[in-house]
């Protein structure tokens, strides 16, 4: 749209004499051009990277309104032109798209060894089972304050479930336009964490602009999330039924919690003291669990102190968990990890090479939980209801170690599904195999025409599941969209 206006004014300007009009016309197209909605560049070197990126990178901005919306886009290594188009939201909220490409879905990882036993700048290398051999991403810093987006206005800061879905449709919107040659493949909206909450309103916006006919038209095929928070009291109240099923809390315990409380674990009478004396046990048993994954050391989220890998700075508290000395070499804490990210996305040399705008963002964080944000979606069930009436093909997976959003929650939002829904189930609950080892259960539901929703379980894995088994959310990836059963 943008480029076929500036043509219509080059074609006006050939029209006109050379006058006084003519040199006010210049100066706008001047104008307009310096503050155009697109920037981005391809990515062919990044510092800390040996020698030339072996995967198609490109970086840049979109504006949408007072925000410039930061993204990377990883062509499909294998058939661009006909492998399926992925937008993937990272959670958070306010958690960086980054995470997404070299933590979990990506075709990077930090080389942890080299980087450590160098002490110098942190090391990336290349990693083998990246969803982009399969799919090309775009992977989106959303809502506005995360990663390198930015707003234009102290006004365009704040941000709400709501505004988020909205700027990443407009986003969505105006990248295709720009990238015209993938609005022919296959196109899914995907992400993870709180992303949970995004993505079906995001693909609801996506929909309901087909159907209203926008343009672009949206190739849309569905839609996956990973590890979802859905509903703010499904996915807290079903926290003390999981740490049961995982032996955190003992049966007697649980039986207590689960008559005192008549299975309310969150709305809790503060006159009901049985329940309340009951809560405290609870809490007490799983003081110490760290919440991501359930058999993991209980680490500090926040970066390491004057942005050295000091790794006694990770430890939450001293008084709380304690690694004896020796464990402290095999990097337990995966925030060791982290720091690496902080230490990388900061450096000048990077944010050179990444096409950065210099001095929109003071300091970049992995997650930055300062955010201005609302959360004005407590339940995006109905959402999902909502979609079922379309012919989407959905995933949802979940680690088996997750605290943060246990199993136990999106079993019980998907049961909820089914019979409102009336979905029938097409595959009955069986393993799922990588290599000939399990690697999670799976299940699937469909309804007709063409509407599938398939669950699947992560053995192992933690708040997000593609974080801690790369190689095993892959499969599930590579199989589920490109219609094959798990």
């Amino acid at each position: 749209m943008f480029r076929q206006f500036v043509a219509k004014l080059f074609t006006l300007m050939e029209l006109m004499a050379p006058t006084t009009h003519f040199l006010h016309l210049i100066f706008l197209v001047l104008t307009i051009l310096s503050y155009t909605t697109f920037s981005y560049e391809t990515v062919s070197y990044l510092p800390g990277f040996t020698g030339k990126l072996p995967f198609n990178l490109e970086s840049g901005y979109i504006s949408v309104g007072d925000s410039e919306m930061f993204y990377y886009f990883v062509e499909s290594e294998d058939n661009p032109r006909v492998d399926p188009l992925l937008l993937w939201l990272t959670g958070g909220p306010g958690c960086s798209s980054w995470n997404g490409l070299v933590y979990e879905i990506g075709p990077l990882e930090f080389d942890l060894d080299h980087s450590l036993t160098e002490g110098g700048f942190p090391r990336l290398r290349s990693y083998e089972h990246s969803w982009t051999k399969t799919a090309s991403i775009i992977f989106l810093d959303s809502p506005v304050g995360t990663g390198f987006s930015y707003s234009t206005t102290p006004e365009g800061w704040p941000s709400s479930d709501t505004q988020a879905a909205n700027e990443a449709y407009q986003f969505l919107m105006k990248w295709l336009e720009e990238h015209p040659q993938y609005l022919q493949v296959p196109f899914y909206v995907g992400g993870d964490a709180y992303s949970g909450i995004i993505v079906p309103l995001l693909t609801k916006l996506v929909v309901e602009g087909n159907e209203a006919d926008k343009q672009p038209y949206v190739n849309l095929k569905g839609y996956m999330v990973g590890s979802p928070n859905t509903d703010e009291f499904i996915d807290s109240n079903s926290k003390v039924p999981f740490a049961h099923r995982m032996a955190l809390i003992s049966d007697k315990y649980y039986h207590t919690l689960k008559k005192s409380c008549n299975e309310n674990y969150v709305n809790v009478d503060p006159d009901n003291t049985e329940c309340i004396l009951a809560l405290g046990i609870y809490e007490r048993c799983v003081n110490g669990i760290w919440p991501n994954h359930i058999l993991e050391p209980k680490c500090s989220l926040g970066r390491p102190q004057d942005d050295r890998w000091n790794r006694r700075s990770l430890i939450e508290d001293k008084d709380e968990y304690i690694l004896s000395t020796p464990q402290f070499s095999k990097l337990l804490c995966r925030n060791f990890n982290y720091s690496l990210s902080e230490t990388w996305a900061n450096d000048k040399s990077v944010q050179e090479a990444l096409h950065v705008r210099e001095g929109t963002v003071k300091r970049w964080n992995r997650c930055n939980k300062t955010i201005s944000y609302t959360k004005d979606q407590p339940s995006v069930v109905n959402v999902h209801q909502d979609l079922a009436k379309y012919n989407l093909n959905v995933l949802v997976t979940t680690g088996d170690r997750d605290m943060v959003i246990p199993f136990v929650a999106v079993v019980e939002w998907i049961n909820s599904l089914k019979q409102s829904l009336n979905l029938t189930l097409s595959e009955h609950w069986r393993p799922w195999f990588v290599d000939a080892q399990v690697g999670g259960y799976t299940r699937k539901y469909v309804k007709k025409p063409v509407y599938s929703l398939t669950y699947a379980t992560v053995k192992g894995g933690g708040h997000a599941a593609a974080e801690y088994y790369r190689r095993e959310c892959y499969e599930i990836f590579n199989r589920w969209v490109n219609y094959f059963p798990l």
